[in-house]
């Protein structure tokens, strides 16, 4: 089992300005760092809490046969399924029809079942047997999860090297972690 990013996000859950304030920056000359320590802010939150925070097209596959009854799509909010594919008994391509299975973007993890009466076909006992292509992420970012990123980025910009001279580093006790805890999934 795999998953990859076909499509990255076109925009970030904070926006430059946002960041540039927090930061307290008022220049031009910065802009492109910080929308740097943006962009690495929401990997983090992403890998953390398992979530897809802003729109993103995945890919989860799946080696060998199909699940029981389901497949749990990781990354969640599912937004959609674009399409579910596989590799018939000959190794060829297939796509299967929408009519035969059942998209459920309501559960706290979404997933795709098998409609009623369907039964799953044969595949290809294969690396990659099965590709489901899928739209994650949420329609308006949880703020808790927004206010850990500003509190990243600005750490970032106040500490541009991997190892701090000089000081003794404290975590703050309701920092990035506490924000995001509540946001996570766990398999």
């Amino acid at each position: 089992m795999g998953l990859s990013v076909v499509t990255p996000p076109t925009a970030e859950p904070v926006s430059l300005a946002e960041a540039k304030a927090h930061c307290r920056v008022s220049v031009a000359d910065d802009a492109g760092l910080i929308a740097g320590y943006l962009m690495a802010a929401r990997i983090h939150a992403e890998v953390y809490t398992g979530r897809a925070l802003s729109t993103q097209t995945l890919q989860f596959t799946i080696d060998g046969d199909w699940p029981c009854d389901r497949i749990d799509l990781p990354r969640p909010p599912l937004q959609s399924v674009t399409a579910i594919t596989y590799s018939d008994t000959a190794g060829a391509t297939q796509t299967l029809a929408a009519d035969q299975y059942r998209v459920d973007t309501t559960a706290h993890q979404g997933f795709v079942e098998r409609a009623y009466g369907v039964i799953w076909p044969a595949v290809r006992d294969q690396a990659r047997t099965i590709v489901v292509t899928y739209v994650a992420g949420y329609a308006q970012i949880p703020e808790p999860i927004r206010q850990a990123i500003l509190l990243l980025v600005g750490h970032f910009y106040e500490n541009r090297e991997a190892v701090v001279i000089g000081q003794a580093p404290t975590e703050l006790p309701m920092g990035v972690d506490a924000l995001l805890f509540p946001f996570r999934v766990f398999y």
